[in-house]
C-alpha cells in the first residue's frame, strides 16, 4: 500500500491524470472512502484526462448506478454501488444485471465507487484501489493494486 497526502484540488486532479495515464482497457479501479471524500471529483479528473469533453457533465451515478463515457481507449464506465450496499446478498446479482463484469471483459475501464465489497462480482484483478479520507483540509489517499506503483511514477 502507498500513502499520499493531497492538499489542494489541483493535487487531486493531478492524481486523476496519473490514474488516466496508467489504466488500460479492461482495468478495474475501486474507489472507497467516506461520503464527500472526493471519489467523484477524482473520477471526473481522470475522465477529463481520458478525453471526456468539458461540455459533458460528469457527476456521481448514485441514482442511475452507471454512467458511460466514450474515451480514446474505448469506454469508461463510472459506477456507484452505494445504493446497493443495504442488501449485500443481492450485490452480485445486481452487478450481473448491470453487465459491469461483461463490459469490463469487453475492454471498458471500470471505475467503481463503493465497490470494495463487490470485487469478485466485478471480475477480480483490481488494477488500482484508491481509498480517500479527509483529515481537516488534507485528503489522505491510500493506493493499492497491480498498477499502484505506476500511478505514483506517473505523479513524478
Amino acid at each position: 500500500m502507498i500513502e499520499l497526502e493531497l492538499h489542494t484540488r489541483k493535487e487531486t486532479q493531478r492524481l486523476g491524470r496519473a490514474l488516466a495515464a496508467v489504466l488500460e482497457p479492461g482495468d478495474l479501479l475501486i474507489l472507497s472512502g467516506d461520503l464527500g471524500a472526493g471519489k467523484t471529483f477524482l473520477v471526473r479528473a481522470m475522465a477529463r484526462a481520458l478525453g471526456v469533453p468539458s461540455d459533458v457533465a460528469i457527476s456521481s451515478p448514485t441514482f442511475n448506478l452507471v454512467q458511460e463515457y466514450e474515451i480514446s481507449r474505448g469506454t469508461l464506465l463510472h459506477a456507484d454501488l452505494y445504493r446497493l450496499l443495504d442488501a449485500p446478498e443481492r450485490l452480485p446479482l445486481e452487478i450481473a444485471r448491470l453487465g459491469l463484469a461483461e463490459r469490463r471483459a469487453e475492454g471498458a475501464i471500470l471505475a467503481v465507487e463503493w465497490g470494495e465489497d463487490a470485487i469478485r462480482a466485478l471480475g477480480d484483478r483490481v488494477a488500482v484501489s484508491v481509498r480517500l479520507t479527509l483529515d481537516g483540509s488534507t485528503r489522505k489517499v491510500t493506493l493499492a493494486g497491480a498498477r499502484a506503483e505506476a500511478v505514483v511514477a506517473a505523479l513524478r
